[in-house]
This record gives C-alpha cells, structure tokens and sequence, in this order.
C-alpha cells in the first residue's frame, strides 16, 4: 500500500512538473513583458504560432532542433507585432491581444489545412526524449519528477534562473523596471523606453514560441486547432498569481499544473463522472486560487498605458 501511494505520488508530481513547463516559459516571457509596462494578453496567439511552426518545421526537417528554432520564430512574429502597433501606433493593448488571438487561430488552422488537408489521423514529428540524470533521479518521488525529464524542463528550470538574475541583479533588469513604473522619468534618466520594451517584448515572443513548442515537441508530437486550448489565458492568471516574480511564476504554475495533471489522473480511474467535469478542475482551481490573491498583487503603475514622448 506504502509502495502504490509513493508510485502515484511520483507519478502525480511528474505530471505537474511537465504540465507546468509551458506556463512557466510563457509566464517568464509575460513576465518581462509586463515588468516594461506592455501588457500582451495574446500569450495564447503566441504560443498557438510557435506550436504551429514548431511542428511544421520539425515535421518536414525531422529536426527537433530546427522545430525549435521555428517556434520560437513563430511566436516572436506574433509578439512583435502586438510590440509595433502597442509601442509605435499606441493601440489599445488589450484590443490588439485580443485579435492576436483570433488571428494566431485562424492562420494556423487554415495553414494546417493547406499543408495536409483534411485528415482523420494527425500527421506526427519527432520528439524529444526523456534524459535521466545518474542518482538525481534515484531519488524516491523527487527524484523521477525533476532529473528524469525531456530538456524542455530542465532549460525552463535553467530561463527562471536566468530569468530572476536579469530581473533583480542587472542594470537591464533595473531600467525594464523603470519603464514598466515611470516610464517619464525613466527616458529624463536617459533610458530608451521604446528600446527596453522593444526587447521585452521580443522575449515575450521568445519564450512564448518555446512553450508552444513544448506542446508539440515533447507533450504530443503532433499539431491540431487550438492546440493550446486556453493555456496562454491560464498562463496570464500564472504570471499574476507568481506577482511577476519568476520563481514565483513557476510555483504558481506548478499548482495549476498539479490541478491538470490530476484531472488526468482521475479520468483514468474511471469514477463514472462525465470527462467535462474533469476538464473543468484546472480551470475552477486556478479562478479559486486567483480570487485568494485579490489585493496582495502589484502591478507596475505604468503597465498597459502607451508612452508617447511628445507629452512630456
């Protein structure tokens, strides 16, 4: 009895460990994003075009590192633009995430559609194995869960500490600060906010694109419609419940990732509930667990105002 419960304790963690790995990578990109003021709700554009991209690339290459690199493509395309017309045309910032969204859907739909057609069987593309590390992963229920992973995960743990060191020990992690604070005083101290946000958003693109090719580099191994099914929402509420702090952010995403990989779990026990019920457990717990954080998060005073210098 000891032994099943600490077989599905490993199983368990390792699940959530996997499940949190996309919201984290996108997470640290909103992360950035945000700390510089640019508040991008089209995570879910994002990560739909580096998933999208991510396996094209990786299909007809049958490189999982040229899948990569297209991913992350991908998903800086879409970012850069939400970057253009919020930082040079200084749109409404929400609105132009929204479209993102709908737009990063219908392209990579009617693309998919052009590719292969419609199919009942899902093309594949080659994906990413697990990699043990010698004794780490030995040990009992943290051992399997965190050093017998695909490299996705252990880069994702590798970016929040690069990550917290960029935000928190750097002058650029200082004036990405300052822009997302007080963007005037910021550029009368001599830093170039459009620049600083430019970059943030880039790595919003980045990171984003990296967590879409997660999806279909390691977790599936194949591209559908709305491959992402909300995961770019949910990392949004992520970044907010992690106060935008990035190992904040991975613990938050740990969480929700728990909720999903237990719904999973209890799918497959077969408890005679309807599998809808199931699918709704990581989305309630992640609106219950933000509902607890109302009032405890900051937000930078200046996120998703544009700067214009000539108002000054």
């Amino acid at each position: 009895m000891e032994n099943e419960l600490i077989g599905t304790l490993t199983v368990l963690f390792a699940a959530s460990i996997r499940m949190a790995t996309p919201l984290t990578l996108a997470g640290l990109g909103e992360t950035f994003s945000e700390k510089s003021g640019i508040l991008n709700i089209g995570l879910e554009g994002i990560m739909l075009s580096g998933a999208f991209f991510s396996f094209i690339s990786a299909y007809y290459t049958q490189s999982i590192l040229l899948g990569v690199i297209g991913g992350c493509l991908g998903g800086v395309f879409i970012s850069m633009i939400h970057g253009y017309v919020s930082i040079r045309l200084n749109m409404d910032q929400t609105i132009a995430g929204l479209a993102l969204n709908f737009l990063a859907l219908g392209l990579t739909s009617f693309f998919f559609l052009m590719a292969f057609g419609k199919t009942t069987e899902l093309p594949e593309c080659p994906v990413v194995s697990q990699l043990a590390i010698p004794l780490l992963s030995d040990i009992p229920v943290i051992g399997p869960a965190l050093f017998n992973q695909d490299p996705f995960v252990y880069l994702t743990f590798i970016l929040v500490a690069v990550s917290y060191v960029i935000l928190h020990k750097t002058e650029w992690g200082v004036n990405i600060q300052a822009t997302g604070e007080h963007p005037k005083a910021a550029d009368a101290a001599g830093i170039d906010v459009f620049k600083i946000r430019y970059r943030a958003v880039f790595l919003n693109g980045l990171f984003g694109g990296l967590a879409g090719s997660y999806l279909t580099l390691a977790l599936l191994g194949f591209f559908m419609e709305n491959i992402t099914s909300g995961k770019g929402y949910i990392a949004l509420v992520v970044v907010i419940l992690g106060r935008r702090h990035p190992v904040g952010v991975l613990l938050a995403a740990i969480v929700v990732g728990a909720a999903d990989a237990l719904q999973f779990r209890l799918q497959t026990m077969g408890a005679g509930i309807p599998s809808q019920v199931f699918n709704m457990f990581p989305y309630v717990i992640t609106v219950v667990v933000l509902f607890f954080s109302i009032g405890k998060n900051k937000t930078p005073a200046a996120l998703g105002e544009p700067y214009i210098r000539s108002m000054r």
